[in-house]
């Protein structure tokens, strides 16, 4: 024996029939915390703040390389100096 039942219903009206608790205040909280998170962190992001960060590690991945390039050719450089041997 099958029954089939067809209930229309909101997904509001089925929580309650099941006595689900109503997490939309809840839920609207989360997401107003999260909207302000992610407009703060937009704000530090400015492409002239980046560039101040980043600079330093452009800078060491010249250096890496200019080294990488000194041992590959069999030169030696002395850190910070910038002359030939």
């Amino acid at each position: 024996m099958k029954i089939h039942l067809d209930i229309e219903c909101t997904p509001a009206e089925a929580r309650a029939f099941f006595g689900l608790p109503d997490v939309a205040p809840l839920q609207e909280a989360v997401m107003k915390e999260l909207q302000e998170r992610m407009l703060k962190n937009v704000r530090l992001m400015d492409p002239e703040a980046m560039f101040r960060t980043w600079m330093p590690l452009a800078t060491q991945g010249v250096e890496d390389l200019r080294n990488l390039f000194s041992q590959a050719t069999g030169r030696k450089r002395s850190s910070g100096a910038q002359g030939t041997e």
